[in-house]
């Protein structure tokens, strides 16, 4: 019986869920994102650097965690995370809307850590908390940054200002295009790899703009447009199976039109394909992804 007590006991310290809020912050440049709590599992998605991230559960070194900026669920190594309070989270939010924040704008840049000098490679995408004239903070630590390496964020209502200027269709493709050749990664949302999603996702978040991780979640954000000749640039473009299959509903594949001839989207490695009101097509005018929605976010 005692053997038994001993072992229900180290079942509960080393598997636990967490029933008060509990927040971690990633505090590497990019975190995997694992589908169980091994190195060895299949990749979700990844956490850019400052992320916050609300604790689910616990299992021995590893923590399921959900991203509060696009709500993703998933195991990372606790080693990556750094505990903060709900106060700090709290206080974190209320900086971030009454003063804005930046955000890394070009494919990947160096920060300097001002106390030890220390480097860190930070990719496109990263957002950068009190951000002040090539200066940011993260955890207590202040970190130097290219000035021109940074968009600066700011809410006016219900729109972004991006240096103080609406955003246009025509901003979110060059940002997009800037990525052109990054290799296909599952789960991936850095400029080293990207999953189809996880580039939109990022393009997007350069402008402030909040996407859901993946292509399924993001046709249910946006206005609908409801054909080609009324897209812009920077609508982003939904595909399914039903060339394939009739019943086939199911949202595979996004991109980002570049025209109303031309996507960009990451199949393969990030490129520009040419697309009509069936899909994309291949050099040889095979249709490769079948086109099922148009949605705009700006």
């Amino acid at each position: 019986m005692k053997k038994i007590v001993i072992l229900f006991l180290v079942f509960m310290a080393t598997t636990c869920l967490v029933h008060s809020a509990e927040y971690v912050v990633n505090h590497c440049p990019v975190t995997p994102v694992r589908e169980e709590p091994s190195e060895a599992a299949e990749q979700a998605t990844q956490l850019l650097f400052g992320q916050v991230c609300e604790v689910v559960e616990r299992k021995s070194s590893w923590l399921k965690i959900r991203c509060t900026v696009d709500g993703q669920i998933g195991w990372v190594s606790r080693k990556m995370t750094t505990p903060v309070s709900e106060e700090d989270v709290r206080l974190l939010d209320e900086t971030r809307k009454a003063n804005g924040e930046g955000v890394v704008a070009t494919p990947m840049t160096a920060v300097t850590d001002t106390e030890t000098g220390e480097k860190l490679m930070l990719t496109i995408g990263t957002r950068l908390p009190n951000y002040r004239k090539g200066t940011f903070e993260v955890l207590g630590k202040q970190y130097k940054i290219d000035s021109k390496s940074v968009y600066r964020l700011e809410a006016k209502g219900e729109k972004v200002l991006v240096n103080g200027k609406e955003v246009t269709g025509e901003d979110v493709v060059r940002v997009a295009k800037m990525l052109l050749n990054v290799s296909y990664l599952w789960g991936g949302k850095n400029m080293m790899g990207y999953d189809c999603s996880g580039f939109t996702q990022t393009v997007y978040s350069v402008f402030g703009i909040n996407l859901l991780r993946n292509a399924r979640e993001q046709v249910t954000q946006g206005k609908v447009i409801n054909s080609l000749e009324e897209a812009q640039p920077g609508d982003l473009v939904f595909f399914d199976h039903a060339d394939r299959d009739p019943n086939a509903t199911r949202i595979t594949h996004v991109g980002m039109l570049i025209s109303q001839t031309e996507v960009i989207h990451c199949a393969g490695w990030v490129h520009v394909a040419k697309i009509d009101d069936m899909g994309i097509r291949l050099a040889n005018g095979k249709l490769s992804h079948h086109l099922a929605k148009i949605k705009r976010y700006l």
